[in-house]
């Protein structure tokens, strides 16, 4: 398995200590690696997962198999084709992927309409997944947006980010657990795929629900806990949150259990104690800008990829060097793929409660249309995903088809609870991605530091 050779510098070097005092109470509660185990997933005790913003898998994570190359490993990743492209705006010519090399860029919108020209620019509501729009998308939404942004020609899709730009990222998925085959749940922008990461439906939404609407009666995860005694937390990086936007807010439940809806500093000591609850979720930095979402505004150059790595190295770390680390699994991932462009399509999926879309307006894609992928039965696209444990497979690569909502089968399989909606009860209960009989990460790796000095600049490209 691969370790980095270079000293660990920085906060992780002033955890080693801890590091070896995990290792040894873990030894103590006998899961040192051989060591048998009969608990199965019962071994786990503490699921967290934490959704950063917009970043498709190609985007992020396809340059994974040059990585496994360098470091002696399967190049098992399906992963940026060398021979990918996408017709340019006016389609006179095509534009082939390219390293990014500013860590911030304009944001290219991953909404309903985009997402589905995305899928196939000129007959959206097709079978056939042509992948031929991202780049017309994005031109699109530059020359659209107020103030206009500065790629017109929405090239900045076709962006990269390997492993001198993000090693904590690329060291955590080959060390850990990945897949390739993981999938935000529908076509469409950030609250309505949030609402399936806690619902497994977004009630019929394809749009983010009017701030006039009250929130969602439907039933969470986090409800379901409540109701079977199992405890929870939800840890807010942004707290208290300006304008009232998080994860939360989409639900009415949360109004009643504001309690448990706390800051991150609370993380941090609930980690150093080993008083983590059963379930936690990590709302991103929505405002503060370290959730990775790329910039809005073409002269508010937010969402550096590095600041919010690094940002994300900081909450796992603090994780794999407390004596909570031996029973915990945490999941990272992206709600969706924020326009990027990525090579494979989204899937066929179950509908979760039969609702088609209920808020599209004229002119919208499949309104009033029966087309292929219509009525929620499709998966959005790829997105990242890193599942850190001491359970996890070492370098393990997953190609099997799940979307996001793989992370509700995984608490309800360890808690023994029932389904939400029919799309989780249809998903893959993530157990293929641990060993429970050797623990492979009792002593977990050191990861390199996260970079933040990178250059950041929208207003050209690379």
């Amino acid at each position: 398995m691969m370790r980095t050779e270079k000293k660990v510098k920085g906060t992780l070097l002033a955890s080693v200590g801890t590091l070896v005092l995990v290792a040894l109470l873990v030894g103590c509660r006998g899961l040192t690696t051989g060591n048998g185990s009969s608990q199965g997933i019962k071994s786990i005790n503490h699921i967290i997962f934490m959704v950063q913003e917009n970043r498709g898998f190609d985007h992020y994570l396809g340059k994974l198999n040059d990585y496994h190359i360098a470091n002696k490993l399967p190049a098992d990743v399906d992963g940026l084709p060398a021979n990918a492209s996408n017709p340019s705006f006016d389609g006179t010519s095509t534009v082939k992927p390219f390293h990014l090399k500013t860590m911030c860029v304009e944001n290219a919108s991953p909404s309903w309409n985009e997402s589905h020209f995305d899928w196939n620019r000129y007959n959206p509501t097709s079978p056939t997944a042509t992948l031929d729009g991202f780049v017309f998308s994005a031109a699109h939404d530059a020359q659209t947006n107020v103030p206009v942004m500065h790629d017109v020609a929405g090239i900045r899709v076709m962006g990269y980010y390997d492993a001198t730009d993000l090693p904590y990222y690329y060291f955590m998925a080959s060390n850990f657990a990945t897949s390739d085959r993981w999938f935000s749940p529908l076509m469409s922008r950030t609250q309505p795929n949030r609402m399936y990461l806690l619902a497994a439906t977004s009630a019929g939404h394809a749009y983010p629900p009017q701030q006039s609407a009250p929130p969602l009666s439907n039933k969470t995860i986090f409800q379901l806990l409540e109701e079977h005694g199992i405890s929870w937390k939800v840890y807010l990086t942004d707290f208290p949150p300006v304008g009232g936007q998080t994860t939360t807010s989409l639900f009415a439940f949360f109004s009643q259990h504001q309690d448990k809806v706390v800051p991150i500093s609370q993380y941090f000591t609930d980690v150093a104690k080993g008083q983590l609850p059963s379930v936690a979720m990590i709302d991103p930095g929505f405002t503060s800008g370290s959730d990775e979402h790329p910039a809005v505004d073409p002269n508010t150059p937010l969402g550096n990829v590095q600041v919010g790595a690094n940002y994300v190295a900081s909450v796992i770390n603090a994780l794999m060097s407390s004596i909570s680390w031996n029973d915990s699994v945490f999941i990272l991932t992206h709600d969706e793929g924020g326009g990027f462009y990525d090579h494979v399509p989204p899937q066929p999926a179950v509908s979760p409660d039969g609702i088609p879309p209920s808020d599209l307006l004229p002119g919208d894609v499949c309104l009033g249309s029966s087309g292929a992928n219509c009525d929620f039965n499709h998966t959005g696209f790829r997105v990242p995903l890193i599942v850190v444990s001491p359970f996890s497979k070492p370098n393990y690569v997953s190609h099997t088809v799940m979307d996001y909502t793989a992370i509700l089968k995984l608490i309800e399989t360890r808690f023994s609870l029932p389904s939400l909606t029919k799309r989780d009860a249809a998903q893959p209960d993530m157990t293929e991605f641990f060993d429970f009989v050797n623990a492979p990460w009792t002593v977990p790796p050191f990861p390199p530091d996260q970079p933040q000095n990178g250059p950041c600049y929208l207003d050209r490209l690379p």
